[in-house]
Order: structure tokens, then C-alpha cells, then sequence
């Protein structure tokens, strides 16, 4: 392999969002490295207050930063809270950009989504799909804001050489995943549905959507490997995507999913709810 273009060894590296599951997956992963983690709590640092994540990285002086804080969710709270999901996701990658810039940074890692492209963007989708098209109705809000974190990782770059890069990961799941059915992705979604109509004995699960819909999964600690990678020997403008090159239509996961958890009873598609976007694969090839 060849050597790292910038090399965590010794450095200080800050995750924002450690609570969160990539955010977790990320922090398990540099347990492997020789560097020192930061984080830190909202009650130590509300990252969508300016004041707040200045004083904080100015304190702290992180080395290298992975932004992996965000508002998510699934289709639900993406449609139902379209104004937290892009006010808040806007205040924290500008606030933790702009922090990093000021107070000296080396490095920084901006994390994206594959829902940046546009809804009937080619498949599987590139990088240079980003911006070439209306985006999925359900999901925009978030789009947008990440669209932006992307665009002013490209901005300090251009205009103050920093080397601030951005990478889009597919479709996750794993350790410390959401479960809660108003504001979780599709899989631990479905996950939780199954489990609870198996202990309850349920003739039916009910799944939003046609079931139509194909979608590529990655486990967040294989995505914190690829993160890890990047951050040591990627640096330039473009955004990365990074994904697993698997995809799977959301019925034959919902079907896996009950065959894993024991559930007899019959799966119902909801068609009166959305699909999304009717294929999301990422081309990995970079």
C-alpha cells in the first residue's frame, strides 16, 4: 500500500458526532491507530451554536477532523421536520468547517449521503451526477444541506488551500443504529417492525411503499474503514462516494429480514405511502 499522504500517527482527531452510529464506528476504528480521539458531548459543545464549537475546537486544537454529526433520518422525519433538517444540518458542518479553518486544522473529512443525487440520476450513480438534476421530494431538505457541506469543503480548498475532503456513503447500518420507528432508516425500521410482530403474534407487518425500490447497504464499521483510508491518502476537490457495489429491492429485504427474526405472518406493502427514489446505487470506482 502506499504511504499515507497525511498519517494520524501522533495526531489529535476530533469526531464530531462520536454518539451517533458512524460516529461510534469511526472512533472504534482509530482505536487502531496511533492518534489521540476528541469528542464531545452536546452538552460540552452544541455544534449548531457558533460560539460553542469555536470555543470548543479552539480549546481541544484537533490535528484532524471527522464531521459525522448530523440530523438524520428516514422518510418520515425527513417530511414531516423539512425546516431542523436543513437548519440544523447547515449550522453544524458550517460551524465545524469554518472552526477548523480558523484555529488550524491539517485535515478535514466532511460526510455525506447518496441522497445528494438527483432522483433519476444513471445508475450506478458517479460523483459528477451531483447537481445534474431535481432531487427526491421526500428527502431534499437533508439533500440540500449536504450539498452544501460538500460545496464549502470546495470553497475553503479553493480559496484558503485547505485540505478539507468529502465522502458519500451508501445506505448504513450497524451498532448503535436508530430504532425508532418515527425517525429511524429503513432497515433497523423494518428490523424493529418484525421483532415486535413476532413477539406479539402479529398476522401482519405493513411496509411503507410498493417495496419496489433497490437500495445498496454497507456496515458502518466497513465504511469507517474506507473513512480512515481517505482520510490518510485522498486529497483533492471531488467528492468520494463509498459503498458496498450490492443492492437489494426494500421487499426482498423486508422478506430477509423476518425469515432472520422468525416471523410467520404476511408482509403488506402500503402503497398510499412513498417509495423514494427508485434506485440508489453508488459508483465506487474512485
Amino acid at each position: 500500500m502506499a504511504e499515507p499522504v497525511y498519517a494520524l500517527s501522533g495526531k489529535r482527531v476530533y469526531v464530531a458526532g462520536h454518539g451517533g452510529m458512524v460516529g461510534q464506528a469511526i472512533c472504534r476504528r482509530l482505536e487502531r491507530e496511533d492518534c489521540t480521539v476528541l469528542t464531545a458531548g452536546r452538552g460540552e459543545a452544541d455544534l449548531t451554536r457558533q460560539a460553542e464549537a469555536e470555543e470548543w475546537i479552539a480549546a481541544n486544537k484537533p490535528d484532524a477532523v471527522f464531521v459525522a454529526a448530523a440530523k438524520v433520518g428516514g422518510i418520515l422525519a425527513n417530511d414531516t421536520y423539512p425546516a431542523d433538517f436543513l437548519y440544523e444540518n447547515l449550522m453544524i458542518e458550517a460551524n465545524v468547517i469554518h472552526a477548523s479553518h480558523r484555529f488550524g486544522v491539517e485535515k478535514l473529512m466532511f460526510l455525506g449521503s447518496s441522497c445528494i443525487y438527483p432522483k433519476l440520476a444513471d445508475q450506478p450513480m458517479r460523483e459528477d451526477a451531483l447537481l445534474t438534476g431535481p432531487l427526491e421530494p421526500t428527502n431534499e431538505w437533508y439533500a440540500i444541506a449536504k450539498i452544501a457541506g460538500i460545496k464549502l469543503c470546495q470553497a475553503y480548498r479553493k480559496q484558503h488551500g485547505a485540505d478539507f475532503i468529502s465522502a458519500m456513503p451508501t445506505n448504513l447500518y450497524g451498532t448503535g443504529d436508530n430504532y425508532d420507528l418515527e425517525t429511524s432508516h429503513v432497515l433497523p425500521a423494518l428490523i424493529r417492525k418484525m421483532v415486535e410482530a413476532r413477539n406479539e403474534g402479529r398476522e401482519e407487518v405493513v411496509m411503507w411503499g410498493t417495496g419496489s425500490p433497490l437500495r445498496e447497504f454497507m456496515h458502518a464499521d466497513d465504511l469507517a474503514d474506507a473513512l480512515v483510508f481517505l482520510m490518510q491518502h485522498y486529497s483533492g476537490h471531488e467528492h468520494v462516494n463509498v459503498g458496498s457495489g450490492q443492492e437489494i429491492s426494500i421487499r426482498e429485504l423486508g422478506e430477509t429480514i423476518a425469515g432472520a427474526a422468525g416471523y410467520k405472518g404476511r408482509i403488506v406493502h402500503d402503497t398510499t405511502k412513498p417509495d423514494g427514489t427508485p434506485r440508489k446505487l453508488m459508483d465506487s470506482g474512485r
